[in-house]
């Protein structure tokens, strides 16, 4: 307690700041996914569309992550920040009043679009104001963005029973804009402080940590576990059905697997901060992902909720990334590059894992090949994490580069 207190002492704003943001950073998503069907009745699109709003979240997280530390650069991070709020804001309000299906995609990619930078600046906040604090305040922004993807999941469909499923889709704009809120008190207060301008022009841009191996092996590791859990995301409920399992029952797994994030996100940072090399929880993980995969494979039905618990467990990969990118960085300007770089690549890679994983069964007609596709997944993920997890910083590769350059 005492600890936490010295923490906040003049950065309760930026703490609130963080930690209401990370509450938008997937509400687009998880308050579309049950309403699809009610949606489309309404406004009349294909079960194709559908499956188009469903890449749409990991295709607009990939450009944004890629274009936000260039946008970070020139207007700073609080200011960026902000902007993904309102963006984030603008997008879930207006979308719920659209009649077309056209403008529904639109501005379903403004929402989305302002939720894919504020992935990637949040990290390199918590960098800037609580280096003295990683693991604590990491956990607190990664459990915001696990509650942020179940609570809208939860109520979306009791709130479209009660008032219509555009109220449903649109209140949520209503936390994007109270999330802007502090950024702007932010900014007010520092106005003229460094906080607020640009980052320094000779600090690491994303073009530079490509040629990184901390760099590759974040994109790997982070990658890898996007694809596999949103893969488990969308086939989980045909999986068990397959196996018998009836509709309820496997949405019901899919909330269970959705919980146990929250598990990871507790736990993964602080044990990434006291670990010189964090390698062998990543191992563990994968373990979790093979038994898993094992049982869904061959017996699903025979231990439904131990694979599932295994499953979900799995991705605390997820919350490890996303705190090796502070720890992996030297400044909060390398955080922001190796952040971009990592969920843009990351993200662009995970785009194809439901496709796939939906291809390789359609071909095969069962699920031996979709699990080998995960296994390969994986496989690439535990490579990616053995570079990222050494610990070194990307600054190092980049000077070193730069050295080598010059020389």
């Amino acid at each position: 307690m005492i600890f936490a207190v010295s923490l906040l002492r003049g950065r309760l704003l930026v703490f609130c700041a963080i930690a209401m943001s990370a509450l938008v950073l997937r509400l687009a998503v998880t308050s579309f996914s049950p309403l699809a069907a009610r949606i489309s009745e309404d406004i009349g699109f294909s079960s194709t569309v559908v499956g188009v709003f469903g890449m749409i979240p990991t295709a607009m997280f990939a450009a944004f992550g890629l274009a936000t530390p260039m946008l970070a650069r020139r207007w700073g991070l609080e200011r960026t920040a902000l902007i993904a709020m309102l963006m984030a804001g603008a997008g879930m309000a207006t979308r719920a009043l659209m009649t077309d299906t056209w403008s529904l995609l639109i501005l379903s990619g403004v929402a989305l679009g302002g939720m894919g930078i504020g992935n990637v600046v949040i990290p390199p906040l918590v960098k800037r104001y609580f280096s003295d604090g990683l693991a604590l305040v990491s956990s607190v922004y990664i459990v915001g963005v696990q509650l942020g993807t179940i609570v809208p999941a939860f109520v979306a469909v009791p709130l479209a029973d009660a008032f219509g499923w555009r109220i449903s889709l649109g209140v949520w704009a209503l936390v994007g804009f109270a999330a802007a809120l502090p950024w702007i008190w932010v900014l007010l207060r520092r106005r003229g402080a460094d906080t607020g301008e640009a980052l320094p022009a000779d600090q690491p841009a994303p073009g530079k940590v490509w040629r990184s191996p901390v760099g590759w092996g974040m994109a790997g590791m982070f990658g890898m576990t996007s694809l596999v859990t949103y893969s488990m995301f969308t086939w989980i409920p045909d999986i068990l059905a397959d196996a018998g399992a009836s509709a309820a029952f496997g949405g019901a797994m899919v909330g269970l697997f959705a919980l146990l994030g929250l598990v990871s996100a507790f736990g993964a940072p602080s044990l990434c901060a006291r670990m010189e090399n964090p390698f062998p929880v990543v191992v563990a993980c994968g373990a979790c992902f093979l038994v898993a995969f094992a049982g869904l494979w061959i017996a699903p039905m025979s231990a439904p909720i131990l694979w599932i618990v295994l499953l979900g467990l799995g991705p605390s990969t997820f919350p490890m990334a996303l705190t090796l990118i502070n720890l992996r960085s030297r400044t909060h300007a390398g955080s922001a590059a190796l952040s971009g770089f990592t969920q843009g690549v990351g993200y662009t890679a995970a785009c194809l894992g439901p496709l796939l994983f939906g291809v390789f069964h359609d071909l095969t007609s069962g699920w031996t090949a979709s699990f080998a596709f995960m296994t390969v997944a994986v496989a690439v993920l535990m490579t990616g994490a053995y570079q990222a997890c050494k610990p070194r910083v990307v600054e190092d590769s980049w000077h070193a580069d730069r050295t080598t350059s010059v020389g």
